[in-house]
């Protein structure tokens, strides 16, 4: 949720809008009293295959999506129907594959032009492996924020970016004397006696009853290596796909749709045009684009700043707009995170760990514990809540076994 200017106003770095059933982020904006500012955007999709930009927005977008065959288009559709209405699925679907549940609803051809690229795109090498119970809650939560089976879908964003939000909870919190420390690294979290004793950062000791870690697995087990080791080892099952984003501040359009998820072979899985969804004039009149991808760790593309992935997306950007001319470009930015995706594979809820850590008063709350759902704010802070009453509970148990003498 991190953002930098723009034109003057804040952008994420990592696009970001909630849908209609993200109801904690709502609760929390409007509880911040921030409401007013929330706006609700009908924006323009599209899915880009075979060299050509297909609208997806409606059930009648799906019948003239042409680039495959007709009873492929009606099997499409079926699918998702049927997906919708099942609200079972981690219990049916968790043994099974996306890709072999998606090939035989859907067929081969399909698959190949719909759902196979947008896994590839997502989960890389790890694609045949993700779970269908991933699959089917993306369908089941889109169609669920829907408020008809043929209505257009409405997205929501909040003026001045997420961050106000964010902003807003910190003064609240700040104002009850909670001390925020930004800027400052975590090198350990210190354990005595299978007991957490409080955190080392900065080169200074900070002793805490309880210590709440919201860190991915990778960076948990660093700053942590007294973790009981059967609890370390289900951090490390769940391998993690990097997020990277190009934005680009351009002086023009560079398509006309907001969202535009790609089946063809380039090296982005989609192209999220901003200023398609809210007014360029936000962002002092540039076009703003995300081209976003997922990589394996290793990929050449972690290596490289915004001036060497924007050459090596440079033939893809062509082929969404073959007029495209890097003279458009007045800015570029890259972001990378090495804990963007968890890869969900199949039984995946032997891969979540606990949020109380085996380790007294040490407690761990990440976007790997987000399931069936996918990872994302509404439900970090569900999660949030979840592992707050879980510490506040505990903490009173401390406190009465204290008063006890025990």
């Amino acid at each position: 949720m991190v953002t930098f200017p723009v034109g003057g106003e804040p952008l994420e770095c990592f696009y970001h809008h909630i849908y209609t059933n993200d109801t904690a982020v709502v609760r929390y904006i409007e509880d911040l009293g921030l409401g007013e500012h929330l706006e609700w955007v009908q924006p323009k999709n599209a899915h880009f295959v075979k060299r050509r930009m297909y609208p997806f927005v409606t059930p009648m977008d799906l019948l003239k999506f042409t680039a495959i065959p007709f009873t492929s288009r009606v099997r499409l559709g079926l699918a998702a129907v049927w997906l919708r209405r099942q609200k079972d699925g981690v219990k049916r679907y968790e043994g099974v594959t996306a890709r072999s549940w998606m090939e035989r609803a859907v067929g081969k051809k399909a698959f190949a032009a719909f759902w196979g690229p947008l896994l590839k795109g997502k989960f890389a090498d790890q694609a045949d492996n993700v779970s269908m119970v991933w699959l089917w809650n993306k369908i089941y939560l889109r169609f669920a924020s829907r408020k008809g089976s043929g209505a257009s879908e409405s997205l929501g964003y909040l003026h001045g970016s997420f961050r106000r939000y964010y902003m807003a909870l910190a003064d609240r919190l700040t104002e009850r004397g909670v001390d925020i420390r930004l800027n400052t690294n975590v090198d350990e979290v210190v354990i005595s006696g299978g007991t957490v004793t409080g955190i080392r950062a900065g080169g200074e000791l900070h002793e805490f009853d309880q210590v709440l870690m919201t860190t991915p697995n990778i960076i948990t087990s660093r700053i942590c290596p007294d973790l009981p080791a059967d609890y370390k080892a289900i951090l490390d099952r769940v391998r993690y796909q990097w997020a990277t984003c190009l934005i680009l501040a351009l002086d023009r359009p560079l398509t006309p749709y907001y969202w535009l998820s790609i089946g063809d072979d380039l090296p982005f899985v989609a192209c999220i045009e901003h200023t398609n969804f809210l007014p360029k004039e936000r962002y002092g009149g540039n076009h703003i684009v995300y081209l976003s991808n997922y990589t394996a760790p290793g990929h050449p593309v972690l290596e490289m700043n915004a001036d060497e992935v924007f050459q090596s997306y440079l033939e893809g950007i062509k082929a969404l707009n073959p007029k495209f001319d890097p003279s458009w470009v007045k800015d570029k930015w890259f972001f990378k995170d090495p804990g963007g995706q968890p890869v969900i594979t199949t039984y995946y809820s032997r891969s979540i760990p606990e949020m109380r850590t085996g380790i007294d008063g040490l407690y761990l709350s990440n976007t790997t514990q987000v399931y069936p759902e996918d990872r994302g704010q509404n439900y970090s802070l569900i999660l949030g809540e979840k592992v707050a009453a879980l510490m506040d509970e505990d903490g009173k148990k401390l406190a009465g076994a204290r008063g006890a003498g025990i």
